[in-house]
Parts: structure tokens; sequence; C-alpha cells
């Protein structure tokens, strides 16, 4: 097969896979509704066909100008609209600054790069010049994201390797040869292999973005199924189970007899006082209104790591991992007296609301359900007691002093 020919197979082959990934980002985007960046992924794969389709068409062209900068622009194009969409995928700022300055650019050099002789080093060195900035900006945006799973450094990976393609491309179009004219660049081995590397990062960057919003679209369909959509919190179900895994975290991170947090945990199971009657007297609606303001002031009290769920109508439960039943203790108070003293006007509402609270300590080899049982009778207690006060497990407690003891 010849160079032409060879060439042609290629960028008959990138045209089309960029055609299956803009169909692909588009069906994305038109049944995920949370994919933020698809549609713009969808646009960039669209700008890369025509790209192809006027690479093929430079080849009929007898002033080959208009269209080389037509090739030059609309490419540039298809690397900005996949960077927003990578972005808003990511939920970071695209880089309008940078995009800005890398387009004025590219524009100033137009002149410049299409007056120069063709297949030059310095013309070949410019003109890859805006794809090399363009493209390490994608590595560099999705480092500063935070994400740092497999999938975000493979991707990271493939950016920086497709950079540093732009960037060698002028060295190895002296070692294997250019042609001399645009018309001609089909013909040539250069072509080929370019187009090659092109299809290959084009590819497995394509794939690896749809595995990353596979693995993003699923996590969110997890966090909504466990998310109780009237508190905010996490429901029975996604409380257990982050609890659960917490708890094995600390039971395998404990028993060194250390000083530090490991192996140790609080659970504060918490209910809303008398709320049969807030329901009775006001209505549901102002009752779902003193559910999801209860459910606030635990969560933004809460210290860092600590999980807070909506585990009944009106029950709560906190995990405070690493910390002591005091600190249980203490928080619980905390949101105890403010919720007594705050003014909640609930659907019109003018009226205090109180909340019990039971703490807990972690037992060593304890499970989740012996853990829950002894906050639960704890929190009988403060019931028991006249509601609107805090009371711990009667095990968490520390041994009276006997006095005169030596």
């Amino acid at each position: 097969m010849s160079g032409s020919m060879t060439a042609a197979f290629v960028l008959g082959i990138n045209m089309a896979v960029a055609g299956i990934f803009a169909v692909a980002f588009a069906v994305v985007a038109a049944t995920n509704r949370s994919a933020r960046g698809a549609r713009w992924l969808a646009l960039g794969c669209g700008m890369g066909i025509v790209n192809a389709g006027l690479e093929f068409l430079l080849r009929q062209q007898a002033d080959p100008v208009p269209v080389g900068i037509c090739i030059f622009l609309v490419f540039l194009s298809a690397l900005s609209f996949a960077l927003i969409g990578v972005a808003r995928h990511y939920r970071v700022r695209p880089p309008w600054t940078a995009m800005t300055a890398i387009w004025i650019v590219t524009i100033l050099l137009v002149p410049v790069i299409f007056s120069m002789t063709y297949g030059s080093l310095l013309w070949r060195a410019l003109y890859q010049l805006p794809y090399f900035a363009m493209q390490a900006l994608f590595g560099i945006m999705i480092w500063r994201s935070g994400c740092r799973q497999p999938l975000d450094l493979l991707l990271v990976a493939l950016q920086a390797v497709a950079a540093v393609i732009y960037l060698l491309k002028p060295l190895f179009a002296m070692l294997v040869g250019t042609a001399r004219t645009p018309q001609d660049y089909m013909a040539t081995t250069y072509a080929a292999i370019s187009q090659s590397g092109s299809v290959v990062v084009l590819i497995a960057t394509g794939l690896v973005m749809l595995l990353v919003m596979m693995r993003d679209t699923t996590a969110e369909m997890i966090a909504r199924s466990e998310t109780d959509p009237l508190s905010g919190v996490l429901n029975r179900r996604g409380f257990e189970r982050h609890t659960e895994a917490a708890l094995t975290r600390a039971g395998e991170s404990g028993g060194n007899g250390g000083d530090d947090d490991r192996g140790k945990a609080v659970l504060i199971a918490a209910d809303l006082d008398h709320f049969k009657q807030i329901n009775d007297s006001f209505g549901h609606a102002a009752g779902d209104g003193v559910i999801a303001h209860f459910a606030a002031m635990l969560a933004e009290a809460a210290p860092p790591g600590a999980i807070v769920g909506r585990v009944g109508g009106e029950e709560f439960a906190v995990l405070l991992p690493g910390a002591l039943l005091s600190d249980g203790r203490l928080y619980a108070e905390a949101v105890r007296a403010a919720f007594a003293a705050a003014e909640l006007p609930v659907l019109g509402v003018d009226r205090r609301f109180s909340a019990s609270f039971g703490v807990a300590q972690l037992l060593p080899a304890e499970a989740l359900p012996g853990l829950f049982h002894r906050a639960d009778t704890a929190l009988y207690r403060a019931k028991a007691g006249g509601r609107n006060r805090v009371r711990v497990a009667l095990g968490d407690l520390p041994p009276t002093p006997v006095r005169g003891a030596a």
C-alpha cells in the first residue's frame, strides 16, 4: 500500500473514530443530565470530523492556504471544546485566560505561518505550538481538580503523551521527511505515522474519558440512592453502609494500645421530642421543615469525617470516628442546646422544639448493631428522664470513685 493510500486510510479511521465518540458523548449528554461536559466533548469530536474532511479536501485545492488555515483553526477549536467539556465534568472553571491567550497568539501566528516555507522546521514548530499548549492545559486542569483516582491519573498521563507528541512532530518530520506542498502531505510516510499516532491517542483518551464519566455517574447514582431527599443527610441504608465501613477501619487499625484515635468511635442517637404533636397540630409540611432544620444543625455542628444520617421518621444518628465518649457528649449537648434555643419559623409555626440524645462509645470488637442498641438505650433513658437532654450508655460511664479508697 502506498504512503498516500496508507495516510488516507488512517485519516479515514481517525474520522470514523471521532464520529463514534461524538455520537457516544452526545448520547451520554442526552440521557444523563449530570454528565455536564458530555455535550462539549461531543462538539469537540464533531469538529474533529470536520478537520479530517478538510484534510481530504486539501489535496484538490489549487491554492491550499484558505483550507490550510481552516484545518489549523478547526483542530484548535476541537481541542478547545474538548477542554471545556473536561473542565465541566471535573467541576472546575475552564482556564479561560490561558485559552484566550493561546487563541490570540494563534490568530497572530496565522499570517506568519502561512507566509513561511511549507515544511521547514520553524514552520512545523510554530504550527504545533498552539496544539501543544492547549493539550498541556488538559493535564494541568485535571491535576488541579484534585481528582487523583487511577483513571484520572491515566487521563493526565495521556494528555502529557499527546502534548509531547505535538512537541516532537517537527523533529520527527525532519527524520522521515515530509512533503514540499500541503497538497502532497497525504502522500508522505510522515502523514501516515502522524495520523496513526493521533488515532491511537484519540481512542485511548476517548475510552478513558467515557470510563471516567461512567465511574462518576455511578458514584452519583449511589450517592442519590443513599441520601434522604428531605433532610439532605444519609438515609438509613447509606448511614449503615458508611458506618460499617468506618467501624471496620477503626477495628482494623485499633487494638495497638497507642494514644492516638485509632480504634475509637462514638455513636449519637437523636430523636425529635413530641414530633407527632407537631404533625397533628401544624401539619406534615411543618414537620418536614423541622426535620430539615434539625438535620442541618446536626451536619453543621459535626466535625470533619463525621457520618450523619436520618435512620427513621424523626430519628437521626451520627457517628464520630476517632472520638471519645466525652467528645460525643459535648457534640450532642451543643446540638441539643442550639436546637432548643433556635426559633424556627417553619411555615408560620412560631414555637420552639427540642430533641433527646443517647451517646455510646465503641467497645473492642463491637459491631454496628450492638453499638446502635446501646446508643438507643441511652436515648430511651433521655426520653424517660423528661426529654430535651443527653444521656450516655451506662456501660460507658467511668466508675464512681469511692471515698477513702486507697
